[in-house]
């Protein structure tokens, strides 16, 4: 990831983050909408609960972008969290085009084809390590999980 992409996430999440709760509202509401698959699995959470930890995830990441020591393992424990609540490969389209949606419409002329792109490419990275770490969990017997 280039320095303009990662400045590009900074400053649109800086513009995004004080709107967070009508962002993951809006984000949810069209991931259930293009996926009845991934609406399911959160057919029995607290959604207020779930706004917050989905913006707290989102604020990591961002902060991560610059510190890929520190992405891939939070990245790798959050995937191993999401295979155990039924995530599956098909779910990650979904998400990606649901927090884009969500993020044109939360910052709406200050999210450019630049920022597009920017998401984009960091969405990219984020569902791809989460993938790895996702298969790498799932091959992995059931005795050495929790080592």
């Amino acid at each position: 990831m280039t320095p303009d992409v990662r400045v590009r996430l900074h400053e649109s999440w800086e513009l995004a983050s004080p709107h967070a709760d009508a962002l993951a509202t809006c984000f949810y509401a069209r991931l259930f909408e293009i996926d009845v698959t991934a609406g399911r699995l959160f057919a029995d959470t607290d959604m207020e609960a779930q706004r917050g930890k989905f913006v707290t995830m989102l604020d990591r990441i961002v902060r991560a972008v610059d510190e890929p020591r520190t992405l891939v393992p939070d990245v790798t424990a959050l995937a191993r969290r999401h295979v155990a609540y039924g995530v599956e490969d098909r779910h990650y389209a979904s998400v990606g085009e649901a927090l884009l949606f969500a993020l044109g419409d939360t910052l709406g002329e200050a999210f450019t084809s630049d920022v597009h792109a920017a998401w984009v490419e960091a969405y990219a990275l984020l569902a791809a390590l989460m993938q790895r770490g996702a298969a790498r969990f799932v091959a992995t017997p059931l005795s050495e999980q929790t080592r």
